[in-house]
């Protein structure tokens, strides 16, 4: 006998595995932020071009906001945060990738987010020397922002194909 398949739950199991996806890799970002405050507070580790180093960040992007208190941070990335997490959770991307790229971009915004409220800061431990130091949470943002951008390039299924250039 056939199983019933409720209608949407294939929506609800991509939403899911969004979800999963963001909170475990926030969580690895942030076990990596409490290892960095553990084991990199004496001293950088590595050569200067690619160091863990450990800094703090008050504001956001490149440091931007910081002269701002962190509660106006606080919530203005939250905001943003919620923002993005509705945005993934309405959309429920059938495509995989589309998914993790906003996984990734949930998961950074809300590591980041959960690190800045403890004490206003958020935790930075990758140096390259030539860029300002940044986080994993950063790179999941910035890789999952240019991942749904060129994403986004692809044609869809619904165009036509006699589309006008």
């Amino acid at each position: 006998m056939p199983e019933h398949t409720p209608r949407g739950s294939s929506a609800a199991r991509r939403r899911t595995a969004l979800a999963a996806g963001a909170a475990a890799l926030a969580g690895l970002d942030l076990a990596l932020k409490t290892w960095a405050k553990d084991s990199l507070a004496d001293a950088p580790i590595g050569p200067g071009f690619a160091q863990l180093r450990l800094a703090y960040n008050p504001g956001v992007a490149f440091s931007m906001g910081d002269t701002l208190p962190s509660w106006v941070v606080i919530a203005l990335t939250a905001l943003i945060t919620a923002g993005v997490g509705v945005f993934a959770w309405r959309t429920a991307p059938t495509s995989k990738a589309t998914a993790a790229a906003l996984a990734a971009i949930l998961a950074g915004a809300a590591a980041n987010l959960i690190d800045r409220t403890a004490d206003g800061v958020v935790t930075d431990y990758l140096h390259t020397g030539w860029w300002p130091t940044f986080n994993l949470a950063d790179a999941f943002i910035v890789c999952g922002g240019i991942a749904v951008a060129a994403l986004s390039w692809r044609r869809t299924d619904h165009e036509p194909d006699n589309a006008p250039a």
